[in-house]
């Protein structure tokens, strides 16, 4: 990508921005669950999806979509948004993401369904209590998981775990509150209804 590319998304937002990582099959009910937030919360720029290519991506539905960045061009985010899909698995290999994850690992952070497994292989969730997906719960003791709470949203520390699907909501809102506080997270989920 071309330092104007990076330009142009640095002056689409003020603020602080959330990077997005995203694959082939990516659920894109989760991933535009977590845009969504963050736009309401943070403006048009305020979600940037990031990966190892700006090749289009098909997501788990077929729709296409383009990452914004790559992850070297990554403006400094704020905090990190991972949707889940049947594609995580095999993104969660991919030692640039792996990389990148663990390099973030300090920040708050919202996972959702399978997104856990690009946590889990980025070796993130050593000693952590996390919700999920129940089918994933022995997947997630063996990445080091210090409790897993099954079907639960799961908050440890700047860490919001959540079952896949609408429950990607609760991790979105989570991540906003931390970036722009608690009162632009509760607007966020008034004007999408679930208060």
């Amino acid at each position: 990508m071309s330092d104007s590319g990076v330009q142009s998304i640095e002056q689409e937002t003020d603020g602080p921005i959330v990077a997005i990582p995203v694959y082939a099959g990516v659920s894109e009910l989760e991933l535009g669950i977590m845009v969504t937030v963050c736009r309401l919360c943070g403006g048009e720029g305020a979600a940037i999806t990031v990966n190892r290519s700006r090749a289009s991506i098909v997501t788990a539905g077929g729709l296409v979509s383009t990452p914004h960045v790559l992850y070297a061009a990554l403006p400094e985010p704020a905090a990190l948004l991972l949707p889940g899909g049947p594609g995580a698995l095999k993104a969660a290999r991919d030692p640039l993401l792996k990389t990148f994850l663990a390099s973030y690992a300090a920040l708050p952070t919202g996972a959702s369904g399978s997104g856990l497994l690009l946590l889990g292989e980025a070796g993130v969730l050593n000693g952590r209590e996390v919700g999920g997906p129940a089918d994933l719960a022995d997947t997630l003791w063996g990445h080091g998981a210090g409790d897993v709470h099954a079907g639960e949203v799961w908050t440890d520390a700047q860490l919001c775990t959540t079952p896949g699907g609408f429950p990607a909501l609760h991790a979105a809102l989570h991540v906003a509150a931390a970036v722009w506080g608690a009162e632009a997270a509760a607007d966020a989920a008034r004007r999408l209804g679930t208060l």
